[in-house]
C-alpha cells in the first residue's frame, strides 16, 4: 500500500480524522477506567509518540499511540524495579505522571496500533510497529515495551496466558500472529502482565456493552464474551460483572 507515516506534531490537522478513523475494538474495552481517563489525552501530551499512517487520499488507515515513562528511576524507588504486572494500565499511569512530575524518561511504551479494517490483512501494523520503534531511536531512546493484547487469544478464553504467550509453531516464532509480527520486529517476550486491563461494571452495563443476557444460574459465573481473552467474572449477588485482562510484555532493544 502507498503509504505515508507521520507523527501528529508534524501533522495536528490530522487529529480529527484519526480518532474518525474505524477501528476494531470491542465495545466493552473502552470502558476499562484508565482507558476513558487517558487515551483521550494522548494525542495533546504526547504528540510526537503518536504515528500516522495517511493513503493517497490523505485518509488515516492506521494510528499508533506510545508513550514515554520512567522505567529505571532512582527516584521512583522499587516499583519501576521491572516491567509491571500491571501492564497497560499501569504504564499509561506512569508515563502522565512522569509527564506532569517532571521526571526524565528513559523508555517508550506502545499502547495501540490500530487498523482501520478495511486496510486490515496487508501488513500494516508491522509497519506502525516498525515506525514506532524508528521514532523511539530517533529521539534517543534505547527500548520500546509493548504490553501486548494478543490478537488471536480471545478464540480460546480458557487456555491460560502463560501458556498460551509461549506458545510456538514449527518455526519457532509465536503461535499468537501479534506476538509474532513484534517478535519478527526484534521483539523478546519477557513476561506476562497478569492485570493489565480492568473493566468492572453493572450486569445492566454489560448488557448493553455486549449485547449478551448475563443472567445464567447462579453457579455460572464465568462468561465468554466475543473479543475478551479471558472469560467475565459475573458476581450476580451483587448485580455486577468484572474483566480482567492480562497482556504478554514485549521488549525491543533499539
Amino acid at each position: 500500500m502507498d503509504l505515508t507515516i507521520t507523527t501528529l506534531a508534524e501533522r495536528p490537522g490530522l487529529a480529527g480524522p484519526m480518532w474518525a478513523m474505524d477501528d476494531s475494538w470491542a465495545e466493552f474495552v473502552g470502558h476499562d477506567l484508565v482507558a476513558r481517563s487517558h487515551m483521550g489525552l494522548i494525542p495533546d501530551a504526547f504528540p510526537e509518540y503518536v504515528l500516522l499512517a495517511t493513503d493517497g487520499q490523505e485518509r488515516v488507515v492506521a494510528r499508533a499511540f506510545s508513550v514515554p515513562f520512567a522505567l529505571r528511576s532512582e527516584e521512583r524507588g522499587g516499583d519501576r524495579a521491572e516491567l509491571p504486572d500491571g501492564g497497560w494500565d499501569q504504564v499509561l499511569v506512569w508515563a502522565f505522571d512522569d509527564r506532569y512530575g517532571g521526571e526524565e524518561t528513559d523508555t517508550v511504551s506502545a499502547i495501540e496500533v490500530a487498523v482501520a479494517p478495511a486496510c486490515q490483512g496487508h501488513g500494516l501494523s508491522g509497519r506502525m510497529l516498525a515506525a514506532m520503534r524508528e521514532n523511539a531511536r530517533a529521539r534517543g531512546f534505547a527500548e520500546v515495551v509493548a504490553p501486548v493484547r494478543p490478537n488471536a487469544k480471545h478464540q480460546e478464553p480458557a487456555t491460560p496466558i502463560e501458556e498460551y504467550a509461549r506458545r510456538t509453531r514449527g518455526d519457532g516464532l509465536p503461535y499468537d500472529p501479534w506476538l509474532r509480527v513484534h517478535v519478527r520486529a526484534g521483539g523478546v517476550i519477557a513476561k506476562v502482565a497478569p492485570v493489565s486491563m480492568t473493566v468492572s461494571g453493572s450486569l445492566a452495563q454489560w448488557r448493553e456493552w455486549t449485547g449478551l443476557p448475563f443472567d445464567g444460574p447462579g453457579g455460572e459465573r464465568l462468561v465468554e464474551v466475543p473479543g475478551a481473552l479471558v472469560p467475565v467474572h459475573r458476581v450476580p449477588e451483587q448485580g455486577c460483572a468484572v474483566y480482567v485482562e492480562p497482556n504478554v510484555w514485549v521488549r525491543h532493544a533499539l
